[in-house]
C-alpha cells in the first residue's frame, strides 16, 4: 500500500443492514467502492473473479449474503451460491492480489443446544440451511488461506432493511396485539455499532489480518428473548401506552418451515481481548438507535 489515501476497500453489500453502516464508518479509512448488485451478481463467479481484479483493493469486505432464513429452505441452491460459494471465490481473487478478506458470519452456526454464551472454540452444528451456507462460507474462506476476519454476528436490527425491530415499529403502531416468541434467546445487535466495531478492527491492523486473522464473534452484551426484545422496543416508543406489551408464544406456536436455535449467544472476550473492543449491552443499543432513529424519521 502506497498510502492511506490510495487504499481502496471492495464493499459488497452496500444497501444491507451492515452494508450501508460499513460505507459511512469505513470512508475515513480508504476509498470505499461498493458495487450494486447490478454490477457484482454473487451468484456469477466469473463476474466477481473480473470486477476484484479490474479493481484491484487493498481490502474486500463482503457484508452481503442471503438473510431469508424461512425462504433459503425452499432455495437452499441460490442460498448456498451467495453465502458459500461466492465467499470461498472472493478469498481466492483476493489471495490472487494478495489482500485480506472481512467476512460477517452468524450465530445460526450453532444448534442451540448449549445455555452458555457460544465461544469461537464451539463446533457449530447448524439447524437450518441458512446457518448450514453461512458455515460453508467461512468454511471457503479458510481453506484458501487467505488473511482474513469472519465476524459472527447476532439478531441484527437497524432503521433499512427486514428486520425485527422495524417490523415490532410498524406493527405496534398499527396493530392492537402483537404476538411474539419467547422461548428464543440471543444478544439483538445494532447494525451501525457492527459497523463501528469493524472500522476500528480495520483502522488498528491497517488491512493486515495475517498475524490477527481468525473468527471473532462481535454481539451485543448481554441477552434475552424475541419476546424480551420486541417489549423493549414498545416500552420505549413515546407514542404507545407503557403499560402495553407484546403477546409471549412459543415457537410451537409460530412454525416456520427453518429451525431456529434456541439459544444463540455469542461470548466475545476473544475480540475483546484481542482488539480491545466490546459492544454496549443490547439494551444500551436499542437506546441509541431509537434515538437515531428518532431523529431520522
Amino acid at each position: 500500500m502506497s498510502g492511506q489515501n490510495q487504499a481502496k476497500i471492495l464493499l459488497i453489500g452496500k444497501n444491507g443492514q451492515i452494508g450501508w453502516e460499513l460505507q459511512r464508518t469505513m470512508a475515513p479509512l480508504a476509498k470505499v467502492i461498493a458495487p450494486g448488485r447490478d454490477q457484482l451478481n454473487l451468484t456469477d463467479y466469473a463476474q466477481i473473479r473480473r470486477v476484484v481484479r479490474e479493481i484491484k483493493p487493498h481490502l474486500i469486505v463482503n457484508a452481503a449474503a442471503y438473510t431469508a432464513v424461512n425462504q433459503a429452505e425452499f432455495e437452499p441452491v441460490t442460498a448456498q451460491a451467495i453465502n458459500g460459494t461466492a465467499p470461498g471465490i472472493l478469498a481466492e481473487a483476493a489471495r490472487k492480489l494478495h489482500i485480506g478478506i472481512v467476512q460477517f458470519s452468524t450465530d445460526y452456526v450453532f444448534d442451540g443446544r448449549k445455555k452458555v454464551p457460544y465461544t469461537e472454540e464451539d463446533v457449530p452444528r447448524p439447524l437450518n440451511v441458512y446457518g448450514r451456507t453461512k458455515l460453508a462460507g467461512e468454511t471457503a474462506i479458510r481453506a484458501t488461506g487467505v488473511p482474513h476476519l469472519i465476524l459472527r454476528v447476532s439478531w441484527v436490527y437497524g432503521r433499512r432493511g427486514n428486520n425485527f425491530f422495524r417490523t415490532i415499529v410498524r406493527q405496534a403502531a398499527r396493530q392492537p396485539e402483537i404476538k411474539v416468541v419467547s422461548d428464543q434467546t440471543g444478544s439483538p445487535t445494532w447494525s451501525r455499532l457492527i459497523a463501528e466495531a469493524t472500522a476500528q478492527i480495520l483502522a488498528q491492523t491497517r488491512f493486515s489480518l495475517g498475524e490477527k486473522r481468525g473468527i471473532y464473534h462481535l454481539s451485543a452484551g448481554g441477552q434475552t428473548s424475541w419476546w424480551g426484545f420486541a417489549a423493549a422496543i414498545m416500552n420505549r416508543l413515546p407514542r404507545l401506552s407503557p403499560e402495553r406489551q407484546p403477546v409471549p408464544i412459543t415457537s410451537r406456536d409460530y412454525p416456520g418451515p427453518a429451525r431456529r436455535p434456541p439459544y444463540s449467544v455469542l461470548a466475545n472476550e476473544k475480540i475483546k481481548t484481542t482488539f480491545g473492543l466490546t459492544l454496549p449491552s443490547w439494551e444500551d443499543g436499542l437506546d441509541l438507535c431509537l434515538n437515531q432513529y428518532a431523529l431520522h424519521k
